[in-house]
């Protein structure tokens, strides 16, 4: 165990907590994170250092076929058990994957979560994999790709990845391609668990209205007995990501057409100038008065949707403007772009529209972890994607420390128009 970061007390204190998380690290390798907070619920979650860019391209969708997996019971825990027990008490459980990461996880009342995080444990880290269960339940992802593919936006996004990253793991879909997972094996599967599926790769967290003792009392036993294997491979990466991106034009079954302007950016590991891009991100497009949703929407009726996001993964990360408007609009609408990115990179940032970019990081900040549920994913996903939960609990700081000269600068090296990629997807017709 060890005492907790200068900047993790300033932070707790800022979320209105009487005592930091209390972070402990087993012998087995496994990150355990416990917090008191009062209410009426408590949450634990698992997270697992393992999601589709650990996949070979064979495999491609294992990591979120194996998600659903988990749920289908072991030798110990029946199939629809720990469902069963979950909903019996008036609890919830839901799983997600993300091209980093998967997380598992349950929320109860404090009594009962002593019965059935033991049931999670034990699921997740020795799935049972029946040959019946596995075929089965690949129809269910199948029909989940299939669902996906029916939706444009995504077809579009899934496209922008694909060019964006060409080469990378981050190009992949999540779910996989359907004709992959229709090869996947249950014996592929086993193999894929015991290389990536190791204590030392899982982050375990609880947070709701329990002492910390006690919160670790349940959990820390049923983590301990999980013996690690043979440390997994990494993950390479390359380190150039300003590069000439793509050009691409679609037609779909759509209404109204569809723009996606994008430039590959720094990831996590580079986390002070991801916080610069997440905040030129809400500058542009975050907010009924950001600049390109007042201009575009509000001002010239040009588009009916639009969307500034900065994507950050760990090694890599995208920034992307998406709008949907007239096909008609789309030159004007192109052109309207790029006098707010080129402003960025000429001027400064306005000392007034600096401090409301603060207060609204704050803000949201504290908006977004009022519950346990979101306070064990704050501290879930960071200490799986950076090995720490400081920058997480700092990030308000990290961006309210920004100067002007700072995100102009970023704005200069990154988000330049010989870096940007375009895809348009067009109406038929």
């Amino acid at each position: 165990m060890f005492a907790p970061s200068e900047l993790v007390i300033q932070e707790g204190e800022s979320l209105g907590l009487t005592q930091p998380p209390t972070v402990q690290v087993l012998a087995n390798g496994t990150t355990v994170i416990a917090q008191r907070m009062p209410g009426a619920t408590v949450n634990f979650s698992l997270w697992m250092g393992c999601g589709s860019q650990h996949e070979p391209d064979k495999h491609n969708g294992m990591a979120h076929f194996l998600e659903h997996m988990v749920f289908k019971g072991n030798d110990r825990i029946p199939l629809g058990q720990f469902e069963q027990r979950v909903e019996r008490v008036g609890g919830m459980t839901n799983a997600a994957t993300s091209q980093e990461y998967t997380q598992f996880f349950v929320t109860t009342a404090p009594q009962d979560f002593p019965e059935v995080a033991p049931l999670l444990i034990d699921l997740v880290m020795a799935p049972g994999l029946a040959d019946e269960e596995f075929q089965r339940e690949r129809q269910v992802v199948l029909e989940e790709i299939r669902r996906t593919q029916d939706v444009p936006q995504r077809r579009l996004m899934q496209r922008v990845l694909e060019l964006a990253f060409a080469g990378l793991p981050y190009a992949r879909p999540v779910l996989g391609p359907a004709a992959g997972v229709a090869q996947l094996t249950p014996q592929a599967m086993q193999a894929f668990h015991q290389q990536w599926y190791g204590p030392e790769r899982l982050t375990a967290v609880v947070v709701g209205d329990l002492t910390v003792e006690h919160l670790l009392e349940v959990v820390v036993p049923c983590l301990s007995e999980r013996q690690g294997g043979d440390p997994a491979p990494g993950c390479p990466f390359p380190n150039p990501v300003c590069t000439f991106l793509h050009g691409e034009e679609l037609v779909d079954d759509v209404q109204q057409a569809r723009l996606v302007l994008s430039w590959r950016v720094p990831g996590l590991t580079d986390f002070n100038t991801v916080c610069a891009l997440d905040a030129l991100a809400m500058i542009l497009g975050q907010g009924r008065t950001a600049r390109l949703v007042w201009e575009l929407r509000h001002e010239r009726g040009w588009v009916t949707g639009i969307t500034v996001q900065n994507m950050s993964f760990v090694h890599q990360g995208l920034f992307w403007i998406g709008v949907q408007g007239s096909a008609a609009h789309l030159p004007a609408v192109l052109e309207v772009i790029g006098e707010h990115m080129a402003r960025l990179a000429a001027e400064p940032i306005g000392a007034t529209e600096l401090a409301h970019l603060r207060r609204r990081v704050a803000s949201r900040f504290i908006f977004a972890n009022e519950t346990p549920a979101e306070r064990a994913a704050l501290y879930g996903y960071y200490q799986t994607v950076l090995g720490d939960i400081s920058p997480g609990l700092g990030y308000p700081g990290t961006v309210g420390s920004l100067q002007a000269g700072v995100l102009q600068q970023v704005a200069q090296t990154y988000l330049t128009p010989a870096l940007m990629g375009q895809v348009v997807m067009r109406p038929q017709g």
